[in-house]
């Protein structure tokens, strides 16, 4: 639940998170399934804003306690963070799907419990991993386990200097990562891989009212497009152009509600002008 000051007013405990932006993204593609807890006084707004869409919500829990709290400014398209209450991670006990073999993805949270995700899917066919500055700063090490565990990474360029980056190809033969995405907001995002660098440029001519959770919206719509396309080196430069296209619907406005409300056509019509802002700066 956040609570939020920038350009477009403020906003008061609205429902945010990492899971739901993606999980929003990724469900535009394919079906998703969703480990996560929320607390009882947020479960409601939950349940409204993931009505419609092929979202498996089995392994969500429900939990006794207080939904995860944010608060944030944003300035110049980046969100300074305020503090958080992330006492419901006390009282959770994350439960995945057994033998998992398929892709997975933990998003941003408190990294003791990203870590321990991430040893539960240690099957998963791809397991990637975001990050949060200031948990980054304030849980080093945690985090540093985090990274540690994943086989794709999806940071910022503060996280990942942060993380002790400072060239991204080394940084991800260091961490023995597949693939390391590093955001760029208005600049768009580079990925590197074994295979080299694919830049995706961003769609500077769309407007811009809030960018929270633009960075896993795009890993919901990059992962889900990619895994339906094969998963092969050949489509990664597809599957970022719809990464990009779920974080410009994202942003375009305050908090979930654009991407909760986004359809398919909305999105191929999105993807294709991401294609030809491309083609123009061949």
């Amino acid at each position: 639940m956040d609570t939020r000051d920038g350009p477009f007013g403020r906003v008061h405990e609205t429902l945010g998170g990492s899971a739901v932006y993606f999980a929003l993204a990724a469900s535009l593609i394919m079906p998703v399934k969703v480990v996560a807890p929320v607390g009882k006084d947020g479960a409601k707004k939950l349940a409204q804003v993931f009505s419609g869409h092929p979202i498996d919500t089995e392994l969500l829990q429900i939990l006794d306690a207080v939904t995860y709290r944010w608060r944030a400014r944003q300035e110049h398209g980046r969100n300074v963070d305020l503090g958080s209450a992330d006492n419901i991670y006390d009282t959770w006990t994350p439960s995945v799907p057994p033998t998992f073999e398929g892709w997975a993805f933990v998003g941003s949270m408190r990294p003791d419990r990203q870590a321990q995700l991430m040893e539960l899917l240690g099957g998963a066919a791809l397991l990637g991993a975001d990050a949060m500055l200031s948990y980054v700063q304030s849980k080093t090490r945690d985090a540093r386990d985090v990274l540690r565990r994943a086989g794709w990474f999806f940071c910022n360029q503060e996280e990942f200097t942060a993380l002790g980056g400072k060239d991204p190809d080394e940084f991800r033969r260091q961490w023995w990562l597949k693939g390391l995405v590093l955001k760029q907001g208005a600049a768009g995002l580079a990925a590197y891989t074994e295979y080299g660098v694919v830049h995706v440029p961003a769609l500077a001519e769309r407007p811009v009212v809030d960018t929270t959770g633009a960075g896993d919206a795009l890993a919901g719509g990059m992962l889900a497009r990619w895994l339906s396309t094969g998963g092969q080196p050949g489509g990664l430069q597809d599957a970022l152009v719809w990464g990009v296209a779920c974080a410009s619907i994202t942003i375009a406005a305050i908090g979930v509600k654009g991407i909760a409300k986004a359809t398919r056509k909305q999105l191929d019509e999105r993807v294709a002008e991401v294609e030809a802002c491309i083609r123009r700066g061949r």
